[in-house]
């Protein structure tokens, strides 16, 4: 069984209790640092919103982000298996021409 852990994460002006994998608290307290800092950026920005609309405007930006690195894992993806089909061709054909011969 995993080790578990109790942490405490704050993000804007609430703590959340969680109860995570120990090997995954570097993970999670990275990723409420990260939203934290976004949130500060954005009350910077638009300080007469709300938390609720400062949280929302930073977890879209995060959604976002999400998004476009997902669009470009699967392009990799179908650039790699675009790569392995040419692959395949040119062995085709080279067997093809060699039983020609």
């Amino acid at each position: 069984m995993k080790d578990k852990l109790s942490i405490n994460i704050k993000i804007g002006d609430r703590v959340y209790p969680l109860n995570i994998n120990r090997e995954d608290e570097e993970k999670y307290r990275q990723a409420a640092k990260l939203l934290n800092d976004m949130v500060l950026q954005y009350r910077k920005l638009y300080s007469g919103h709300d938390a609720q609309d400062i949280l929302a405007m930073a977890a879209f930006q995060y959604v976002l982000k999400y998004i476009e690195l997902e669009k470009q894992n699967d392009d990799t993806s179908l650039i790699e298996e675009i790569k392995n089909m040419n692959d395949d061709i040119a062995d085709f054909l080279e067997d093809k021409a060699g039983n020609r011969l």
